[in-house]
């Protein structure tokens, strides 16, 4: 009984061992679809794309002018303006001492009643003299005659025709002083309108409309055009930009651009165009220089540091994100996808504005490209393409 009882579940165990292999015994499975990639792609589109140089200067007058004293070595009376000051075409700035000017004014009048004297004793001199030739040419040609007649002597008309010759000499000479004289009074004339401009210079005159922005004269100064100009004003109160920019912008610059302006510390852009391109370089900083003038200056000082955009370009071009652009042997591509099949696009590109570039060739518009993972993804792949929200971009 005891060895009938250990046979017993050895059988029981190869059912059990022989249950499941019957079981495992079924049809392989199938095989799965593979999972494809998903990848970030957008829609080609128009929008407005703006070219802008970006350049950055400093506020300067568009003309300076320099105010220096028309008259040497007088002292200066009186200051009529300052820094700040807005002044107008003609208006008078400061006055200098006239005294020495008034003495040589008194001198001249007396000079020029002597040289009017002059003239006068000249003139009848004249007068006497040509009267005297008159009287010995009548008495040398009635001399002549009565010697023609044998009633005078030789030697009586020689000596008539000597007299009248001395006489003419006479006239002569009575006339050239009398030019002389007149000469004179023309020189002595002259100085008294010479006298008379430099009196009217001892008022130192805006020469044009402007704001005063530096004043070197001081009272009792002796008035010099040789140092520092006695004031400096900005024509016009006329203030520009004077922005330097790359030197590879310089050709893309023309005169007429608009430019928006961003003052330092102000929120409120100014609107202003180029007026002009200078045709120079800077050897040392291989910078150029566009100056631009601003519609609305009365918020802007000369010497303020000023920011500036200017619109070389605006478009409705084809654009797409700047992250979806790569670079290969054959330049700029992009990753084109066709019905989930990548492939590698060559494009021409253009104004690049902001995240965004202008293509110009190698795409049209309702075309999808690979976003951002580019580089993760070759010609030919398969992905799942998934629309970029372009509104973050």
């Amino acid at each position: 009984m005891h060895r009938a009882s250990l046979f017993l579940p050895l059988a029981l165990v190869g059912l059990c061992l022989t249950t499941p292999l019957a079981h495992s015994e079924t049809a392989p499975a199938e095989t799965a679809a593979p999972v494809l990639p998903a990848i970030t792609v957008s829609t080609v589109g128009t929008r407005l794309m703006r070219d802008r140089v970006i350049a950055s200067g400093m506020i300067a007058p568009v003309e300076q002018v320099s105010v220096s004293p028309l008259v040497e070595g007088q002292p200066i009376d009186a200051l009529l303006a300052d820094v700040g000051d807005t002044v107008s075409a003609g208006q008078v700035l400061a006055r200098l001492s006239r005294s020495t000017l008034d003495l040589q004014q008194s001198q001249l009048a007396a000079s020029l009643a002597s040289a009017r004297a002059v003239i006068a004793q000249a003139e009848a001199q004249l007068i006497e003299a040509q009267s005297s030739s008159d009287e010995a040419a009548r008495v040398a040609t009635r001399t002549a005659a009565l010697r023609a007649q044998g009633t005078a002597s030789q030697a009586a008309a020689d000596q008539a025709l000597a007299a009248a010759t001395s006489a003419t000499a006479r006239v002569t000479v009575a006339a050239q002083s009398l030019e002389a004289a007149r000469a004179q009074l023309a020189n002595v004339e002259a100085q008294q309108a010479n006298l008379a401009l430099q009196l009217t210079r001892t008022e130192v005159k805006a020469p044009f409309a402007g704001e005063i922005i530096a004043r070197n004269a001081q009272l009792g100064a002796i008035a010099t055009a040789a140092g520092q100009p006695m004031f400096v004003l900005i024509r016009d109160s006329a203030l520009e930009l004077r922005a330097d920019v790359a030197e590879s912008d310089l050709t893309r610059l023309a005169v007429g651009q608009t430019a928006s302006l961003t003052l330092a510390g102000s929120t409120s852009p100014l609107t202003g165009s180029v007026r002009l391109v200078e045709p120079s370089i800077d050897a040392a900083t291989r910078l150029a220089r566009a100056r631009i003038s601003i519609d609305d200056a009365a918020q802007i000082r000369s010497g303020m540091f000023v920011e500036a955009e200017i619109l070389v370009a605006e478009r409705q071009s084809v654009a797409i994100p700047v992250t979806a652009v790569g670079a290969g042997s054959e330049g700029a591509t992009v990753m084109k996808v066709t019905n989930g099949t990548v492939t590698r696009t060559p494009v021409t590109l253009g104004i690049r504005d902001g995240g965004w570039v202008e293509v110009l060739a190698g795409l049209s518009e309702g075309d999808s490209v690979v976003t951002k993972a580019g580089s993760f993804v070759r010609d030919g792949d398969h992905i799942n393409p998934v629309a970029a929200d372009l509104g973050t971009n």
